[in-house]
């Protein structure tokens, strides 16, 4: 059983392997049910490289023409600080995510990043770096 990336962990504090965690998400079977699982299947496709999904989630107002992926990056992990529910229809949520470049020191990624709920899916807006 591989870990999912993501780290989400059950009630016993085990790791969830990937394919019951943000596996379901990439393979594009099922939506991610609020926005905190839509934030970890993202980072997930960060570290996996499926910029066919990070595209898919993204919120056409606000979606880049292409992704592109810097070489050699390791995603070292990730840790959610906040999910707000601020209505039905928008959420936001706070994380800290890390990685390294090859010969570059580790780097943390905080952001309070926005989601939107359309049509029955969330889709990443935007975020602010903390």
């Amino acid at each position: 059983m591989a870990a999912c990336p993501c780290g989400r962990a059950d009630a016993r504090g085990r790791p969830l392997a990937y394919a019951a965690c943000c596996g379901r998400y990439l393979a594009h079977d099922t939506p991610a049910p609020d926005a905190e699982a839509l934030m970890r299947s993202r980072y997930t496709a960060f570290v996996r490289e499926r910029a066919d999904y990070l595209l898919a989630t993204w919120h056409a107002s606000r979606r880049p023409s292409g992704i592109e992926f810097d070489p050699g990056v390791k995603w070292l992990g990730l840790d959610v600080r906040q999910h707000r529910l601020l209505d039905d229809s928008h959420a936001e949520v706070e994380f800290v995510a890390r990685q390294k470049s090859p010969g570059s020191p580790a780097v943390r990624l905080h952001e309070r990043s926005r989601f939107v709920r359309e049509a029955g899916r969330w889709y990443y807006v935007d975020g602010d770096q903390l």
